[in-house]
């Protein structure tokens, strides 16, 4: 027989790094495919525009607000994917609570907290255990006590399939007023 899993709310092994919080919800231990995390998005964080060669994720904002993308741009920058539009002109979205992202393998992709409170959101990676270890090496890379080394945090995102298209960012978000998609003005 067979049991199901229930993780009560405020539980599951939480990782906290000065860029989010990622709590474990569903690991490769209880599931084949699927690994499931609850994130905190921190104002200004940035995760910049990358792809995937076969993973897949799932999105969904539970609270607050995050700008999300989720196409090919008719051109790959490598500065803001948020100024990225698709051949059809469609831009990044402000993605508000019951909103969701899919992303299929090979499609760039990005989300960032342009506002000043912390969003959060339920995040789904295959395939199973990839996010998880990737996780558990970037907080061992930021717990290190010395300065951050970017090429290391870069080598262990290749490792682990993500691409870099645009730089990952943890700043203050910008003040000045927006436009209805979400730009600066």
């Amino acid at each position: 027989m067979v049991d199901g899993l229930i993780i009560p709310p405020g539980t599951g092994r939480r990782l906290v790094t000065a860029a989010h919080e990622v709590t474990y919800k569903v690991t490769g231990a209880h599931a084949r495919h699927t690994s499931t995390f609850e994130v905190v998005v921190p104002p200004g964080f940035d995760v910049g525009a990358h792809v995937h060669g076969h993973g897949e994720e799932f999105f969904y904002v539970l609270d607050g607000e995050l700008d999300v993308l989720a196409f090919e741009p008719r051109r790959r920058t490598t500065d803001d994917w948020r100024t990225w539009r698709s051949e059809t002109g469609r831009g990044p979205v402000r993605a508000g609570a019951g909103s969701c992202m899919f992303v299929p393998p090979g499609c760039p992709h990005a989300f960032g907290n342009p506002t000043t409170r912390p969003a959060r959101m339920l995040f789904q990676s295959t395939p199973a255990p990839d996010h998880e270890r990737y996780f558990e090496e970037l907080l061992t890379i930021f717990e290190s006590g010395e300065r951050v080394d970017a090429e290391r945090v870069a080598r262990l995102r290749r490792d682990y399939d993500i691409h870099q298209i645009t730089p990952l960012r943890h700043a203050a978000p910008s003040t000045a007023p927006r436009d209805e998609q979400g730009r600066t003005r």
